[in-house]
């Protein structure tokens, strides 16, 4: 293994995973209004494909993955992909991002396959206002998922709230009084713009975020496991932390890390950038192991220095479940 780092000497050790595009929910942020084309089961990345393709980084220098969607969960199987995963010997870390509606369901085999901890995504603890932002499920569900992970040992569970102006900005402090009562390890993420979903103008930046946490207690710099850009904090007494994501506002693509695998095959270069390479075709048409190798190199030497939101570049050609966070 000798290492990955892309022009910019960013080393790049994370492998993001869409492994669907389908999804139990229809958040608003994350769905246009009408819905999105489903992409053809056929176009699917099997679970074999995508391990071919997690070996490969791996034996390159990617040591981290974290399972994504649409919802990871609603995928069939999911435990027997992690168990693949967790038989490579350069992964030291698997992680999955999902909105809790099955985790109380699939927590313990998740752990017994291999997984090591879970972002829950939660965007709001009142049920009537979890019917409107999420236009589906049941909060109720999410919270008993959040409490079988970290019963099983899935730590920490860290709980995504992407923060909407005028939708739940209300809440902020009610979340972040859940890392004293609760111990919950909560991050609150600004609303990135996508093209294709519904949202309007509702971005609301970290720092007026800390505004209104304000009355709450001085919150202390703290350190805090986990692969991304969040910056974390604490509030006095509380066992659990609070960390900011600014992909807008102060954007950490200086620090990027990361490559994401689309569910398609298509290894995707920036988050809110267009450019991918298709791996699907390659790995249909037999490339050999090596040939692999040299199609995620070139994907890491072609990613971009950072994204063009300050230029008002928005991505069109997906909507934000097809990208996987």
């Amino acid at each position: 293994m000798t290492g990955l780092s892309d022009s910019f000497q960013r080393p790049i050790d994370y492998l993001r995973i869409s492994v669907t595009d389908r999804c139990n929910l229809r958040c608003i942020y994350c769905m246009p209004t009408d819905g999105i084309r489903l992409m053809p089961h056929a176009d699917i990345l099997s679970y074999e494909e995508i391990r071919s393709i997690a070996k490969a980084a791996a034996e390159l220098g990617i040591s981290k993955i974290r399972v994504t969607g649409g919802e990871p969960l609603v995928r069939s199987g999911l435990p027997g992909l992690i168990g693949m995963l967790a038989e490579i010997n350069a992964i030291d870390d698997i992680s999955l991002t999902t909105n809790g509606i099955l985790l109380a369901r699939y927590a313990a085999e998740l752990k017994a396959a291999g997984l090591r901890r879970v972002n829950v995504s939660l965007d709001t603890l009142d049920a009537a206002k979890f019917k409107r932002i999420c236009r589906n499920g049941r909060l109720q569900d999410v919270l008993e998922g959040i409490e079988a992970a970290r019963t099983v040992g899935l730590n920490p569970v860290k709980i995504n709230m992407v923060v909407l102006s005028g939708v739940n900005d209300d809440e902020l402090r009610g979340f972040a009084r859940r890392t004293v009562t609760d111990g919950w390890h909560v991050r609150f993420i600004e609303h990135m713009p996508f093209a294709k979903n519904g949202t309007g103008d509702s971005f609301l930046s970290v720092a007026e975020m800390r505004q209104r946490l304000a009355e709450l207690g001085k919150l202390e710099p703290c350190s805090f496991k986990g692969n991304g850009p969040a910056k974390y904090f604490r509030l006095p007494r509380a066992n659990g932390t609070i960390g900011f994501i600014t992909p807008v506002s102060e954007h950490f693509c200086f620090h990027c890390n990361r490559l994401r695998l689309t569910a398609d095959g298509k290894l995707r270069l920036c988050l809110l950038g267009e450019e991918e390479i298709d791996l699907r075709q390659s790995l249909r048409g037999g490339v050999s192991a090596d040939e692999l190798k040299k199609l995620i190199k070139i994907a890491v030497v072609s990613k971009p220095l950072r994204h063009q939101l300050a230029n008002g570049r928005v991505p069109q050609d997906r909507p934000f479940s097809q990208v996987g966070g």
